[in-house]
């Protein structure tokens, strides 16, 4: 056949692959935040021009990871009241009272996660339902996975950072005074910050 006689071909495009994330699948399983090398910590507003600082000493928590389907991920953490540290005893000791925690009556602050999301190759959102003195709120906590590793002594671990905003006085911790300059001595918002290291359980 001549030349103009051959019969015309469409190229078929070939379609542009998005890189994949990380293959997450290893970290699917049961998890239990170790709490040596782990850090629950928050920050306030104090007098209208610093933040106060402090973490929860001790705490649990479990997580449930699906590295695959990352959706049916969840969490759980039960944080004692009593155990708050801010590094200033007397401040320490007026948290645990009526005025704010109520440790002798709500010893127990709760987590319970509702639903997660992939945003980015290692960054989350997790929603669930934070409890304070009896009254639950829902949170949005942002996670970042920093990482996972086989230790010295054998044991696979996990880590995550993740943070939220929360109003106390949503839970009943409306304490405050007035400052002579104008303001008042406690913010309303306080924010939380999580730095979890986890143990795959056997």
């Amino acid at each position: 056949m001549g030349l103009f006689n051959r019969t015309k071909t469409t190229a078929v495009p070939v379609p542009v692959r998005t890189p994949a994330g990380p293959d997450l699948s290893h970290l699917s399983g049961d998890w239990a935040i170790d709490t040596m090398h782990s850090e629950i910590g928050f920050s306030v507003r104090h007098a209208m021009v610093t933040n106060v600082k402090g973490r929860f000493a001790e705490y649990d928590g479990k997580l449930h990871l699906d590295g695959a389907t990352p959706g049916n991920s969840s969490a759980d953490l039960v944080i004692k009241v009593a155990s708050i540290d801010t590094n200033q005893a007397q401040r320490d000791e007026h948290l645990r009272t009526g005025d704010f925690f109520a440790a002798d009556t709500y010893p127990e602050i709760r987590f319970r996660s509702t639903a997660t999301e992939q945003l980015g190759d290692d960054s989350y959102r997790m929603t669930g339902e934070l409890t304070i003195k009896d009254t639950t709120r829902p949170v949005v906590l942002e996670l970042e996975y920093t990482g996972s590793a086989t230790d010295a002594y054998g044991a696979e671990r996990v880590g995550f950072e993740g943070k939220t905003v929360v109003d106390r006085t949503a839970f009943g911790l409306t304490y405050n005074a007035a400052l002579e300059t104008g303001g008042v001595l406690i913010g309303e918002k306080v924010k939380l910050s999580f730095d979890i290291s986890a143990v795959k359980a056997a």
